[in-house]
């Protein structure tokens, strides 16, 4: 019965949290532009607008949900289920918030869904909620996403096309996002507040989130909305995906066919990600 909770939670936390990204959209692109060099004075003219400060605290509403959905469901279980907020996303962006997304974002989105659903129906069922790891698998899998992340956010710099930074911001945010999810996976194994408060994975978790607000704030303001939260949403789910099977063993289909599957749906998740 627990299991099932952690899913009804993570289903709300899908809808809420896609609400919050396009309310921050709004509000982002009503601030003056992000500057990585003055991070006070950011984070204080974006909490001036009134729909950031708003679309900020529905995803802390959304982050509290995602947390309980933790506490009561396996980490891959719970990403999975987040991932229909990618279809939520067009929706709500068209219908209530009246952006314009064209045939080719349509067809991404749906592909980028029908991925993360093949991803859903191939993940062994596991209804334990455990939070036990690998300490070098945390160790290295952490870390890489935090280099990449940290690539992405310095994309023109390193020469990539500056008129996709707002997207490589969008997919730098989503894997800090998945760096802080997985922490707080490990965290809410742990035995009580002094111990969560002693990990050194709490300390990750705030780092990410930081570089995260900064790098999916400018990249709100550098793109459109559509695109860039689809990023976002997409690295986020499929990393920490990822951190469930490799951080925390969660099962992967044991027959050829279901890692065929697998393949294909990670295909349609990266063609999708070109499309839209």
């Amino acid at each position: 019965m627990t299991f099932y909770f952690g899913i009804l939670l993570a289903l709300a936390c899908a809808v809420v949290t896609q609400l919050g990204f396009l309310y921050k959209h709004r509000g982002a692109n009503a601030a003056p532009s992000v500057d990585f060099k003055h991070p006070l004075r950011t984070v204080k003219s974006l909490f001036a607008s009134k729909w950031f400060a708003i679309g900020m605290g529905v995803a802390l509403f959304a982050w509290l949900l995602h947390v309980a959905a933790l506490v009561f469901a396996p980490l891959s279980v719970v990403q999975a289920v987040l991932s229909t907020g990618v279809v939520v996303l067009a929706v709500m962006a068209e219908r209530i918030f009246g952006f314009k997304v064209d045939n080719r974002q349509w067809w991404g989105v749906a592909l980028t869904a029908l991925g993360l659903v093949l991803l859903v129906i191939t993940l062994p069922s596991s209804p334990g909620a455990h939070a036990q790891y690998s300490v070098p698998a945390m160790v290295a899998f952490e870390a890489g996403l935090l280099i990449i992340g940290t690539l992405l956010v310095s994309g023109p710099r390193l020469g990539a096309p500056s008129q996709h930074h707002g997207v490589m911001l969008g997919a730098a945010a989503g894997l800090l996002f998945g760096v802080s999810d997985v922490a707080i996976k490990a965290l809410t194994g742990m035995g009580g507040l002094g111990a969560i408060l002693l990990s050194p994975w709490l300390f990750i978790c705030i780092l990410a989130s930081v570089i995260a607000f900064y790098a999916s704030a400018k990249g709100l303001q550098d793109g459109e909305a559509v695109p860039v939260i689809a990023a976002t949403s997409t690295a986020a789910n499929v990393s920490t995906i990822a951190g469930g099977i490799i951080v925390f063993g969660d099962p992967m289909p044991s027959d050829t066919l279901g890692m065929i599957v697998q393949v294909f749906a990670f295909v349609l998740v990266v063609v999708a990600a070109l499309l839209v």
